[in-house]
C-alpha cells in the first residue's frame, strides 16, 4: 500500500484517507455538490464508514483537508474489482470526485486522481477506469485517461 498522506506545505492541504470525523469537516456537504446525497445521520455514516474500512485497500476514499479551515474541500473513491480475466487480474474503479466549488483551479481533482491511480498501481491493477460527463472529459483527459467504449446506466430508483 502506498504511503497514506501528503501534505501540501504552502497551502495547508493535506491529501489522505477518509477518517471518521470527516463527517464533521463538510464531507457529505461537499457530496452534494456532486450528486444526490441526503443528509447522514451520525450513526449512518459511522456504519457506512465501518463497512468501507472492513474492506482494507479494496475499498479506498480520499479526501483532501484544508487544515486551516477544518474542512474537506475534495474527495474522490476508488475500488479494487478482482477478475477472472487476465490472470486473475485486478481493475480500479474511480467514483465521486468532487472538488469544492470554492476551491477549483488549485490542481485538488489531480491530486485526488494521483492518490487513487497510485494506490490502484500499488494494489497491482491493470487498468484504472471511470465514469465522467462530457465537460469533465478534458480533466480526465489532462490526468492520463483516455476515452474507450460507452458508459451505459440503469438506475433503480
Amino acid at each position: 500500500m502506498q504511503n497514506s498522506d501528503s501534505v501540501d506545505q504552502e497551502q495547508n492541504l493535506r491529501v489522505r484517507k477518509l477518517e471518521i470525523s470527516d463527517k464533521g469537516k463538510g464531507f457529505i456537504e461537499l457530496l452534494q455538490q456532486l450528486s444526490v446525497c441526503d443528509s447522514v445521520s451520525d450513526k449512518e455514516f459511522q456504519d457506512r464508514f465501518n463497512e468501507v474500512s472492513s474492506l482494507g485497500d479494496d475499498h479506498i476514499i480520499c479526501v483532501v483537508e484544508d487544515e486551516l479551515r477544518g474542512r474537506i474541500i475534495a474527495t474522490g473513491s476508488i475500488f479494487i474489482e478482482k477478475k477472472f480475466l487476465r490472470n486473475c487480474g485486478k481493475v480500479g474503479h474511480i467514483e465521486d470526485v468532487v472538488v469544492d466549488s470554492s476551491a477549483r483551479g488549485k490542481q485538488l481533482g489531480k491530486k485526488v486522481i494521483k492518490f487513487l491511480t497510485d494506490h490502484a498501481r500499488s494494489m497491482g491493477c491493470y487498468k484504472v477506469i471511470l465514469d465522467c460527463s462530457l465537460e469533465n472529459k478534458a480533466f480526465y483527459e489532462k490526468c492520463g485517461f483516455k476515452q474507450k467504449e460507452v458508459q451505459m446506466a440503469m438506475y433503480f430508483v
